[in-house]
């Protein structure tokens, strides 16, 4: 499909001009300009709750480690941007293979123009070990309230040339100045993957820097902000010097290698588990082979409980996480994949993303794109299931939700071959609605309603009723309409996979705006679609709807007596420019009812902020037109 290549080169746009730029950069730790003391709003985004002063790294080598070393500084401007002055370091302080060092905090506040500085103290930076492998520092400022300036700094000492760390100038509050310096020598070379629209305030080989930067937002059906946000990649592609030349992870070849060699991630695929035989032989006896597929998945889905962490590696070891039935996602699909293939299942380990982790690119071949293990069975050239246990609401024959756009990285460790794949749902996702109802003379409604729901609407909606609730999930179905009143809501095919989810209900519903002499009926009702989510003139991120829905609503509504139509919506249909999203609108009255049917098909699901424009009005105009009413007029 076209969309491969474009989500790799699409957001891969290099600022080639610089910003003139007179501002503000850094300063040495502790010396704090009144004049920021003072500042009560931030310049370029006056509704902000805080503002990155400055956030400065460098990046050089010692004797023996390469330094990391950060310094920021941010401003708090009220009650809600005190949640900047929480801090979490992580660094990968396992078996201490790095270690932090220099660390130092304080607030700083203005007491009748003199300047009050209070340090964190030492004994109130707590240490946690967050599995195998990661480390994080946490630590709290004191004294912290509207108009205060914490600032922080530390170095990361790392025996590897490969941490170089990823930029992201970019955060969820605006950043003032933001500058990456690299003094390692150039016989060490990195790949910059940049990825960048805004220009540049120093644009050297040495330093990459940007100055008022807006934050980014959270906004609809955005991916996650590792996706959107400005940011340079770095990758360690070779060392060259006199009698030295080595090549790194720049393949996928290579990593597929890397980490079959890893004791926590390809020591783990044969580990044989306790009991795991009567689950094995249980299987073997199954003859459809997708029957025992759902067979093994279920019972390890059942069995084991996720304990919320996701890696690409193991923390303690598919054994030991089966024995206490709990474990991280890697270790819990692992143990999918091993019971699959002792059941004679062709199935292989996948190295995936999930969506708030960020898209996988293929062109930065690196194992640390990566924060989770799935199952990935192949059925044909075309066809393939991929499998995760750690959800209770996953289904064997679906792929989860949460890695769709993304590409997954496959590991044949006995045949020494690796692979992406792009994950994705081909065919549209369906929702099919039902409305039969009579219209009352005193301005009424009632009637029943039937939602059949496929796919992934299918799992959202079982989920949603399972967790929240019979009540929460009725006031979902209102989708913020206070005149609709649900009742007698009956499920059918709730726990047969391979059935759609119909959903039978009875609903009244006050008609507002009408009166003895006229009725206003608007018959967007179980749609889904009762506000527009594209509302800002603006946007920053691009879309990502994760799949392709189409929703066929069709309602037949009888009417009142001695009531006649004065005004009827027309049919009609309309595109997006490219013709990706189509609707249709269908209105006819016939023996002595109104028909009405709405069609909307999406027929793709990633959209680039670029487009945003096109998107935008073609949602405008298909809301007015759902939400336009039938009138009704006394005879």
């Amino acid at each position: 499909m076209l969309v491969l290549p474009l989500l790799v080169i699409a957001p891969a746009l290099r600022a080639q001009t610089t910003q003139a730029y007179t501002g503000p950069t850094t300063q040495s730790y502790g010396k704090v300009d009144q004049s920021d003391l003072d500042m009560t709003s931030c310049d370029f985004e006056k509704d902000a709750n805080a503002e990155i002063l400055f956030d400065k790294c460098s990046v050089y080598l010692s004797t023996d480690a390469l330094v990391v070393e950060r310094h920021i500084r941010v401003k708090i401007f009220n009650e809600k941007g005190k949640n900047q002055a929480s801090i979490k370091i992580e660094y990968y302080g396992g078996n201490h293979y790095e270690y932090l060092d220099g660390v130092q905090a304080e607030t700083i506040n203005s007491d009748n123009g003199k300047m009050v500085i209070t340090k964190v103290d030492k004994k109130q930076m707590f240490t946690q070990s967050v599995d195998r492998e990661r480390t994080v520092l946490s630590f709290a400022f004191p004294d912290v309230k509207p108009g205060s300036i914490v600032e922080y700094k530390y170095a990361i000492n790392s025996p590897s040339l490969g941490d170089f760390p990823d930029w992201y100038f970019q955060n969820d509050i605006p950043t003032r100045y933001s500058e990456i310096s690299n003094a390692v020598p150039s016989e060490v070379y990195y790949k910059n993957l940049v990825m960048v629209t805004l220009p540049y305030v120093k644009n050297t080989d040495g330093v990459k820097s940007m100055a008022n930067i807006q934050s980014l937002p959270d906004e609809p059906f955005m991916n996650s902000s590792r996706d959107n946000a400005q940011r340079i990649l770095y990758e360690l592609k070779s060392i060259s010097i006199p009698g030295y030349n080595q090549g790194f992870s720049d393949t996928w070849n290579k990593v597929g290698e890397e980490v079959c060699d890893d004791d926590y991630f390809g020591g783990q695929f044969n580990k044989k588990l306790n009991g795991e035989d009567v689950i094995v032989n249980k299987a073997k006896s199954i003859a459809s082979q997708r029957e025992k597929i759902a067979y093994v998945f279920d019972e390890v889905k059942n069995q084991m409980k996720w304990n919320d962490l996701n890696r690409w590696y193991t923390s303690d070891g598919t054994q030991d996480a089966w024995n206490k039935k709990s474990g991280n996602s890697t270790e819990i699909n692992l143990i999918v994949c091993h019971l699959l293939q002792k059941s004679g299942v062709q199935a292989l380990p996948m190295m995936v993303s999930t969506r708030n982790n960020g898209r996988a690119n293929p062109a930065y071949p690196s194992k640390y794109q990566f924060n989770k293990t799935v199952t990935y069975i192949p059925v044909d050239s075309t066809n393939f299931y991929v499998l995760d246990a750690t959800d209770k609401y996953n289904v064997f024959n679906e792929t989860p939700a949460d890695l769709l756009n993304s590409f997954g990285f496959w590991i044949d460790k006995d045949n020494k071959k690796y692979d992406l794949v792009f994950l994705q749902k081909p065919a549209p996702v369906r929702q099919l609605v039902l409305v039969n109802a009579e219209i009352k003379p005193d301005g009424k409604m009632t009637g029943t309603a039937q939602i059949n729901s496929f796919s992934y609407n299918r799992l959202d909606a079982v989920e949603k009723y399972k967790t929240d609730g019979e009540k929460k999930f009725i006031d979902y179905l209102q989708d913020g309409n206070n005149d609709l009143q649900i009742s007698n809501v009956k499920f059918e095919n709730m726990e047969v996979d391979t059935l759609p989810l119909t959903q039978n209900m009875d609903f009244n519903l006050a008609l507002s705006g009408s009166d003895e002499n006229y009725i206003y009926v608007n018959t967007n009702l179980f749609t889904g679609m009762r506000t527009n989510p594209f509302l800002s003139e603006q946007r920053f991120t691009d879309i990502d709807f994760k799949y392709r829905d189409n929703f066929s609503i069709n309602g037949v509504y009888k009417l009142p007596a001695g009531f006649k139509t004065d005004a009827l919506p027309k049919s009609a249909s309309m595109t997006m420019p490219d013709n990706s999203i189509a609707f249709k609108r269908l209105v006819a009255e016939q023996d002595g009812s109104i028909v009405v049917r709405y069609v909307l098909d999406y027929r793709k699901s990633i959209y680039f902020k670029e487009n945003y424009p096109e998107l935008h009005e073609f949602f405008k105009k298909m809301m007015e037109m759902l939400n336009e009413q039938i009138v009704l007029k006394k005879a």
